[in-house]
């Protein structure tokens, strides 16, 4: 086994406390002899969910050596929410202790520079492997073997139960609702995501007619797994999103029966096909559906893509989005999207609710009738969020997961973390308030006058009156509170840091097999090195008069195993986005080191 760096970990701090271990705080002294594996997620980053899902099998074949903690580290204000990181914590399925750490101290510790983040912690309590991104499962998984042999051997390997203690089960109809839609007949159909179900409810929204699915995770005739967005089809029946399937389904009300139409099951990496036959090529969290333009159009918010899926020739094909998280308008293969979460088809346009960008956005054709453009109403980025009202222009939302279409022409928009209906409208180019005191509003229905809304953290439907003025909010802007790290005028040096899993090698059978992608938020503030390429490391200049900004970096590499003896090499990609918040100063770092997989030497 290589030797590695004796780095100590450091302590788990979190203001918030801890969740699942029945009330009782843990230290990493209580861990000692045990694997312990932190993983640094919010649970607004659907790459962060992707995580969750990857680590449920290593979890449990590893359950007498390893410990997952959770470090949920929050992006969004609504985040820092103890509350919020409960109700996370039991909508995802979450089962392992939680350490809720509102303000970054733990993260800040582990000089951590992006969700998700996964740390590698010996039983002796070093450090011995960091991994940023996804699809690091199967290289922890080796490590973890090394680790309990290598442990095994010294006497310093500890078996035995962990320390998770489950939560009490809570007694609702629904649990952690996502979306819905209204039935021809004017009852509800609603996807009941911790329940992996979808719940047909009477027209008044509450009583429960029928559910449809067996409540347990599964790709089968009678299973989903948290599924999300429904869509109304023209023969009746209803597609839906069943996101992390990473696939889409049909039931039909009428028989009940349930079909796969769209998906293999597996997620898509980069690399993969990006059209084809509907069952052949693979999807990634499919978030919600919209019928138009003769297309079930599909918010893929785990590629931050729109796709669109044909069932006259039974195909789906990316429509919009270059799979680059972030805000970018223009010609719709040229546009970037962050997790679109919610659409809504309006005639001449396709809305967008684009959730880590707390935006509004819309989809239309070309002028020129050739192809899609992306254009936005609200939102500017990444990292500015809130709750202001006015000019579209300088409005703020706060990571929006829903889009209905109003009868007026204007769009409401479920304001999730701003706990609130908001609405745009486009002739007056002006955002207000319809109502708050919702909690975590993730869709909406229109119901003659009235809209039924989705609160997600209150397990029901609730009907509003559209009201005939808008709430007044006190106004309220945020930007993340993640630390800007200083850099020095000129010269920046980027380094991504990537280490092939033990047994494996990069993949160079077909090229290159890594990949960088390089930009900046303002643009300017990139004088040389923006753009793709295939080494890891990069030169960059920082342009003169640009004091601040953000550096979007996209590092991909595929690595294999190394073994001339196998015949069918198993391979796997590992990537991942980074938005690192930079503010150019004397004495800052002239080297900005990120960390792929591996250890950072430097």
């Amino acid at each position: 086994m290589a030797s590695r760096a004796r780095v100590r970990a450091p302590e788990l701090i979190g203001k918030g406390g801890w969740l699942n271990t029945g009330n009782k705080d843990l230290t990493l002294s209580d861990l000692r002899g045990r694997i312990v594996i932190l993983d640094f997620w919010t649970f607004c980053c659907v790459n962060c969910l992707h995580v969750l899902d990857e680590l449920r099998e290593l979890e449990e074949r590893h359950r007498d050596t390893v410990v997952i903690v959770g470090v949920h580290s929050p992006k969004f204000v609504h985040e820092a929410e103890h509350q919020a990181v409960v109700d996370a914590v039991e909508r995802y399925g979450v089962e392992h202790p939680v350490l809720d750490d509102p303000e970054l101290a733990t993260w800040k510790q582990y000089a951590v520079r992006a969700w998700p983040t996964l740390v590698v912690i010996d039983p002796e309590g070093y450090v011995v492997a960091q991994h940023a991104g996804e699809g690091h499962a199967h290289a922890i998984e080796k490590l973890v073997e090394e680790l309990e042999a290598e442990h095994g051997a010294k006497g310093t390997l500890r078996r035995g139960d962990g320390p998770y203690v489950p939560p009490e089960p809570v007694a609702t109809d629904l649990r952690f609702p996502g979306k819905a839609v209204r039935l021809p007949a004017g009852t509800f159909l609603v996807s009941d995501t911790t329940r992996h179900q979808l719940v047909e409810l009477a027209p008044d929204g509450e009583q429960v007619l029928r559910r449809i699915g067996g409540g347990e995770r599964g790709l089968g005739p009678d299973a989903f797994s948290e599924p999300q967005g429904l869509a109304l089809l023209p023969d009746g029946r209803v597609a839906v999103a069943d996101t992390v399937n990473h696939a889409l389904r049909v039931f039909d009300p009428e028989s009940g029966s349930l079909e796969t139409v769209a998906g293999t099951g597996k997620q898509w990496w980069q690399g993969s096909p990006t059209s084809g036959p509907a069952r052949e090529v693979d999807l990634s969290s499919p978030w919600d559906l919209a019928w138009w333009q003769d297309r079930l159009w599909i918010a893929m918010a785990g590629v931050h893509q729109l796709w669109t899926y044909d069932p006259a020739t039974e195909t789906v094909e990316v429509a919009a989005g270059t799979t680059n998280e972030g805000l970018v308008d223009g010609p719709a293969a040229e546009a970037w999207f962050a997790q679109p979460s919610g659409l809504a088809a309006a005639g001449d346009r396709l809305w967008v609710a684009d959730s880590e960008t707390s935006a509004l956005r819309w989809v239309e054709r070309a002028e020129s009738g050739d192809g899609h453009v992306v254009r936005t109403a609200v939102g500017t980025g990444l990292f500015d969020f809130g709750h202001r009202d006015g000019a579209a222009g300088q409005a703020l939302l706060q990571h929006p997961l829903g889009v209905t279409a109003l009868p007026d022409g204007s769009v409401a928009v479920a304001d999730t973390y701003n706990h609130a209906l908001r609405r745009f409208d486009p002739a007056s180019d002006e955002v207000t308030t319809l109502a708050t005191d919702l909690r975590e509003p993730s869709a909406a229905v229109l119901v003659d006058g009235d809209i039924v809304v989705v609160e997600s953290a209150r397990h029901r439907l609730t009907r509003l009156r559209l009201p005939e003025e808008a709430v007044r909010v006190e106004s309220v802007a945020h930007r993340t509170q993640r630390a800007a790290t200083e850099v020095a005028p000129g010269a920046l040096r980027l380094d991504v840091v990537f280490q092939a899993p033990a047994g494996q090698k990069l993949d160079t059978r077909y090229g290159p097999s890594t990949r960088l992608l390089v930009s900046a938020t303002p643009p300017e503030l990139l004088a040389e090195g923006s753009g793709p390429g295939s080494d890891l490391a990069r030169d960059l200049v920082l342009a003169d008069g640009v004091t601040e900004g953000v550096l979007h970096v996209s590092a991909m590499a595929a690595s294999c195993d190394d073994d001339p003896e196998i015949e069918y090499p198993a391979c796997h990609v590992h990537q991942q986005d980074w938005g690192v918040p930079v503010r150019v100063a004397d004495g800052g770092v002239a080297r900005l080191g990120l960390v792929l997989a591996g250890l950072d030497a430097e």
